[in-house]
């Protein structure tokens, strides 16, 4: 058999050195904004019925709880208030709503080049949540989280290339004042990465705390306002269909203090939704329209993300199923609903109900972290890091999970055809002048960084090699690699002078 050599097209070192150069961004097989949709696993009848459902559920049951100051709005911009407290929300409301919300939303982050473009099916991949725990995978134990955890979590996310954007993962369980609690969340996350951050507030008291902080991070409120680097994720509603008061009220703060809002309905499927993945996505494209009539009855136009979350539940022990087959139905076909409105839209997806980053993991996490973004889902949250259905965060799986949405994302760019990729040139040359094999072409040589995507930790030697390495493990390689990331000095850490400056002003319980 004849053996086959790959032809040399310049010296190795040359090619080496050629390789490891950094591409520019738009030469990258994969980056921020990709454009997803390519799969639909609704029809359009079915998204149009979906539409249909979710109106007359706004129309004839309409949401319950809204504030007085959000009646107010509500019904100043045409709701309709019930004898029962419902608020009802004719068709033509929530149509005109539909017609002048903001289509196109940027997410912007302290570094430009960090800034999110949300529209059409461009897919960001980020960690979200509110785990209690922090995962430790050498020792296989849980433990409460902590600020520092948090804090850590924001630096290793401003190294890891597929994690676009950091919602607060995790809740600083070692800071029981919920004041202090919500301004050092801010604190921990800004000062640990430069991309865009999402957080939440317990009470509209604290908005202002935050607000502050932010203008002094951002150089004053101008400067704050031109480039909102901060979101508010607000659970608006307590499925099903009723507004969460304290919820709105901070809402109502956020807007009015230029913030960008992530409008959240987070129903679960068989308990607080419908237990139909159609029917859970019919209520929750219903609530997050309410919210949308909202935000822009407060203020047309403020950047809104449509929240549709609905989560997978296990119907024989009443557990999350994050992991789920339904689940990355459920945040496909929201992904869908996403599109068919043409509103920046945002689904959980790539969580895990498995405890360690183990096999588990890896097939849960897959599973809805490529459905979600193959349907174009603009912001696909809990995508790295969340374990035991949403209960732990783990720092090793961060890191690794930056491995997975890499792959995920090279399926989301999809498959381009045109004169070059169809190849007939190469095939040409390679079967009738040359060796009779690809490797070493030009072509191959050429595009082997821009079309194909390489683990940076993940294992592709063979089993000869990965033993005369000595086995290597992949947690064990997540370890050191978020070791050395902490190690080294921050490059999102503030400027001292406005670090003392926050410090005076708050109580952070981050040291120096």
């Amino acid at each position: 058999m004849t053996q086959i050599q790959p032809r040399r097209s310049g010296g190795r070192a040359a090619r080496h050195i050629s390789r490891s150069t950094p591409l520019a961004s738009n030469e990258r097989p994969i980056r921020p904004g990709l454009e997803g949709g390519r799969y639909n696993p609704l029809g359009e009848t079915d998204m149009a019925r979906i539409h249909a459902a979710a109106l007359t559920a706004l129309e004839e049951i309409g949401l319950a709880g809204a504030p007085e100051s959000g009646i107010a709005a509500l019904t100043g911009a045409g709701a309709v208030l019930g004898s029962d407290g419902r608020l009802r929300f004719p068709r033509a409301l929530v149509e005109d709503t539909l017609a002048k919300a903001n289509r196109s939303v940027t997410l912007f982050g302290r570094d430009p080049l960090q800034d999110m473009q949300l529209s059409g099916a461009r897919v960001h991949y980020g960690t979200a949540g509110a785990a209690v725990h922090v995962v430790d995978p050498e020792g296989r134990h849980y433990r409460e989280s902590t600020l520092q955890d948090l804090f850590e979590a924001a630096k290793i996310t401003d190294h890891l290339d597929n994690i676009h954007f950091l919602q607060r993962p995790m809740v600083a369980r070692d800071i029981t004042d919920n004041r202090e609690m919500d301004y050092n969340t801010v604190y921990a996350c800004c000062s640990g990465t430069r991309k865009h951050i999402g957080t939440s507030f317990s009470d509209k008291a604290h908005v202002a705390d935050a607000l502050e902080m932010l203008h002094l991070i951002a150089g004053g409120e101008d400067a704050w306002r031109a480039r909102p680097f901060v979101s508010n994720s607000n659970c608006f509603v307590v499925p099903p269909m009723r507004f969460a008061t304290e919820s709105c009220e901070v809402m109502e703060a956020c807007i009015a203090g230029g913030m960008p809002v992530l409008l959240l309905s987070a129903g679960m499927a068989g308990a607080t939704a419908p237990s139909t993945v159609a029917g859970a996505i019919v209520q929750s494209t219903a609530e997050c329209l309410a919210g949308l009539v909202y935000v822009n009855a407060i203020k047309p136009g403020h950047p809104a993300i449509f929240g549709t979350w609905p989560f997978g539940l296990d119907l024989r022990t009443g557990a999350m199923s994050v992991g789920s087959g339904e689940q990355a139905l459920l945040s496909s076909g929201c992904a869908q609903m996403h599109r068919y409105y043409d509103l920046p839209g945002g689904s959980a997806a790539g969580a895990a109900d498995s405890k360690l980053p183990d096999m588990q993991a890896g097939w849960e996490q897959m599973c809805s972290a490529v459905m979600t973004g193959l349907s174009g889902c603009n912001m696909v949250y809990e995508a790295a890091g969340m374990h035991a259905s949403l209960l732990g965060f783990c720092q090793e799986s961060l890191i690794l999970g930056d491995d997975l949405i890499g792959q995920a994302l090279r399926c989301v760019r999809g498959i381009e055809v045109d004169d070059e990729t169809l190849a007939l040139d190469q095939m040409r040359e390679v079967c009738l002048e040359g060796p009779g094999h690809y490797l070493g072409t030009s072509q191959t040589l050429g595009r082997m960084e821009k079309d194909h995507v390489y683990p940076k930790l993940g294992d592709r030697t063979s089993p000869k090699e990965w033993d005369e390495k000595g086995k290597p493990d992949l947690i064990a390689k997540a370890t050191a690699r978020k070791n050395d990331i902490l190690a080294a000095p921050g490059l999102a850490q503030f400027d001292p002078r406005i670090d003392r400056e926050i410090r005076k002003r708050f109580n952070i319980h981050l040291r120096p």
